[in-house]
């Protein structure tokens, strides 16, 4: 179900909007445009839609566009045209035309934001800048602070309640940012590059928060980065704006393995494999295997039996060895080394590593409980090389 939906939204900073717009949809481009009206288009066209539960990464370089979609959709940044629809209750608020009521409600119970610079109040302490969105709600005192103490507490800070901010540091008062955020329960949280200020060991920290509260709060997050490494970490969608355009929108994955344009190929040219790829990707497809009857032939001395797609058993020379169906809560030292494993065809590829540096054997992939595929030290080793990674231009 969608939350978040934006409808060709344009948004110009300037006072000449009647002759900008036009030039805009003749295909001038920004600097034409500057040039012929002073206008400044901050995002041309955009369109995309946010479902429950996603985390969307908008991402490019510095002036593509990216924050000024991003506030938008709170209304920080009038758009020209086009619409911004975000869910209230049962029904879709045109942020574009709210009236002042109506964005405030907007503002203060359907759509947060976390700053990239903690936005933090000084002369508050932690607890009440964490409070602050709940008095803007209206929610009396002491049962914000309460709330408020309880979202420390789920970000680790509830010892720090008392303390201002500027006793804390840069990664303390972003968790700060993160609970009152939480604290004000909206369905929708605007993040812009909120770790891009930190330390990398602490940005990484932190992302790796944000996915673990988001497991259990699963809210709808519109998030902003630079860095596409920290996009596929976090992002179950992803759109790469250049020069005020969303180029392409897609899950991390196909947005490393099918790049649309030139640019977005450069963007992912440098990108770790293990951090995006997955089994269905990188496998041996089992129609790519020999097979006899229902057996299908790994190598000399290992083959699978398989029957109407199920698999039976993994035999070897010495007869049935032993399997394991691996999940995310697997321990795999616990797993003797002559195991096979059978794992989801979903798996990361950072996790197959792990298992074949584990295990003696292939790992078998399976999909709705039909065996699907292998994968090999021979499919690691085309990833690594970036063989997986780039622009079939023929097909553009």
């Amino acid at each position: 179900m969608a939350v978040v939906t934006i409808e060709n939204v344009d948004i110009v900073f300037g006072d000449n909007l009647a002759q900008t717009l036009p030039l805009m949809d003749k295909g001038h481009t920004r600097d034409d445009i500057i040039g012929m009206t002073g206008d400044v288009v901050g995002v041309q066209n955009a369109n995309i839609e946010v479902n429950e539960g996603e985390i969307c990464v908008l991402m490019g370089l510095s002036g593509s566009g990216k924050s000024t979609l991003l506030r938008a959709i709170n209304g920080l940044n009038k758009i020209a045209r086009g619409r911004c629809l975000v869910r209230d209750g049962d029904t879709m608020v045109d942020i574009a035309e709210c009236d002042e009521t109506k964005l405030r409600h907007m503002r203060t119970h359907r759509v947060s934001m976390v700053f990239q610079s903690f936005a933090l109040m000084p002369w508050l302490t932690v607890l009440e800048n964490v409070a602050f969105g709940l008095e803007m709600q209206g929610m009396p005192k002491t049962e914000r602070l309460i709330k408020a103490r309880e979202q420390l507490k789920m970000v680790s800070l509830d010892q720090w309640a008392d303390k201002k901010p500027d006793e804390l540091s840069g990664g303390m008062r972003q968790r700060v940012g993160l609970a009152r955020a939480f604290a004000m329960d909206t369905d929708v949280l605007l993040m812009d590059e909120p770790f891009s200020a930190l330390d990398p060991l602490i940005r990484s920290q932190l992302q790796d928060e944000l996915i673990e509260l988001q497991k259990r709060l699963n809210k709808t997050i519109i998030f902003v980065s630079h860095d596409l490494d920290e996009a596929l970490k976090i992002g179950t969608k992803i759109a790469i704006m250049e020069s005020a355009k969303i180029i392409q929108e897609d899950a991390p994955e196909q947005i490393v393995l099918n790049p649309a344009t030139e640019y977005v190929e450069k963007f992912v040219a440098h990108t770790n494999p293990l951090n995006v790829l997955r089994g269905n990707s990188l496998m041996t497809h089992i129609k790519e295997l020999a097979s006899t009857d229902d057996k299908v032939v790994i190598d000399d001395s290992t083959w699978l039996e398989i029957k109407e797609g199920k698999l039976i058993s993994v035999q070897g020379a010495q007869g049935e060895l032993p399997v394991v169906r691996w999940t995310s809560d697997t321990v795999i030292e616990d797993v003797a080394e002559n195991t096979v494993f059978i794992a989801p065809s979903s798996i990361a590829m950072r996790d197959a590593v792990e298992i074949r540096y584990h295990s003696n054997h292939v790992i078998v992939l399976e999909k709705n409980e039909q065996c699907v595929g292998i994968l090999t030290d021979h499919n690691f080793y085309h990833a690594l090389l970036g063989k997986h990674f780039g622009r079939d231009t023929e097909a553009a």
